[in-house]
């Protein structure tokens, strides 16, 4: 202690070598985060649809337009939208009873392989074609396949993406979310989706709508249409989490490319400190969640991880928001847009000709 520099010694998540956080340089910019990430998580609970993840980015793009002096925010920012965003990931696997998803997720395992295939070589196609930046096209690919927001949670340090390719990726996911949501039951109902079982529009939401909030949304409003209680939610958010785990073997073979492509440079680079190692910690939440329900502990116990998650996601993409040009963000979100919308039509149509081809249709 030196001063009124106050340092804790804190061994640095996620990371075998210990580091230090200065807490007297990261206040600023991390409460700052949070008083723009507590608002828009209310809201994002009042708008579902929106969800706070999106809100949290705008309101931290409009706040850092009259950020004039950065300087004293920018190691809190910066703070809040890699660590934080890291611990969110991790507090994720704490919903994920893997048991269960085994169960259920056997049976949309070949829809799932074939719609995040099918997105991220879409996304690498398209972004060669448009001369796309190579992060921004692999958080959108990750984020349409497997779990918008969190796939790109769990995938933007490891590639080493910068926060303005993190908005525009998130910003991308949500609009086709916010269109899944609203023309998905139209397209069920016009397709022939059983109006008796929810099982069929349940794996068709859950392979084919990219976040969460928007699953839930989309097969909710089929049983609220057809009154199947919660039948199409509950298979629904059963295959998303099935697909949710996907984040494990992605974010490995994202470091491993990022690894053999700094090497071939000549640039000297280590997989150790590349190599995701909060996605351990997210799969030992995950086991431990899986064994504790085995025992007899209600899930209703992890709710508070699940909740505290999502809402360390807001307060990471507040941050992110902070960190974003606004400007820029709408002069170059043209060919990201026609990018998510080649992965969001692709995914769609391959989710539905497999439910054809296994009977489920």
């Amino acid at each position: 202690m030196h001063g009124n520099n106050i340092s804790l010694p804190i061994k640095a998540p996620f990371r075998h070598t210990a580091g230090m956080i200065n807490i007297s340089t990261i206040w600023k910019g991390t409460l700052l985060s949070l008083l723009i990430a507590i608002p828009s998580y209310i809201l994002g609970l009042a708008f579902p649809v929106i969800g706070g993840a999106i809100i949290a980015i705008l309101a931290g793009m409009i706040v850092a337009i009259f950020l004039k002096n950065r300087a004293p925010f920018d190691s809190g920012i910066k703070f809040v939208s890699k660590k934080v965003l890291q611990w969110a990931v991790v507090l994720l696997g704490f919903g994920m009873n893997l048991s269960v998803v085994a169960e259920t997720g056997l049976q949309s395992l070949p829809i799932i392989i074939s719609t995040i295939t099918i997105s991220l070589v879409v996304a690498f196609l398209v972004s060669k074609a448009l001369k796309i930046n190579g992060n921004t096209a692999t958080l959108i690919g990750v984020g349409s396949s497997i779990c918008g927001g969190s796939a790109i949670a769990a995938s933007a340090p490891v590639i080493g993406a910068d926060d303005e390719c993190v908005a525009q990726s998130i910003s991308v996911i949500f609009f086709f979310n916010v269109l899944a949501a609203i023309i998905f039951p139209i397209l069920g109902t016009a397709i022939g989706f059983s109006t008796t079982d929810g099982t069929p529009f349940g794996i068709f939401a859950g392979t084919a709508v990219n976040d969460t909030s928007s699953v839930t949304a989309c097969a909710s409003t089929w049983d609220s249409m057809w009154g199947l209680g919660s039948a199409t939610l509950d298979k629904a958010v059963t295959v998303k989490l099935t697909r949710t785990l996907a984040i494990i073997p992605i974010t490995l073979v994202l470091a491993f490319m990022r690894t053999r492509k700094k090497g071939k440079s000549g640039e000297k680079v280590s997989m150790r400190k590349i190599f995701p190692f909060f996605i351990i910690y997210f799969v030992l939440a995950s086991i431990i969640t899986t064994v504790m329900m085995a025992l007899g502990v209600s899930s209703s116990f992890f709710t508070p991880f699940k909740d505290l998650s999502k809402f360390m996601i807001v307060f990471a993409m507040a941050a992110i928001g902070l960190n974003t040009d606004i400007i820029k963000l709408v002069k170059t979100g043209g060919k990201p847009l026609v990018l998510g919308l080649s992965c969001w039509v692709m995914i769609t149509l391959t989710s539905l000709l497999l439910q054809h081809m296994l009977g489920l249709v």
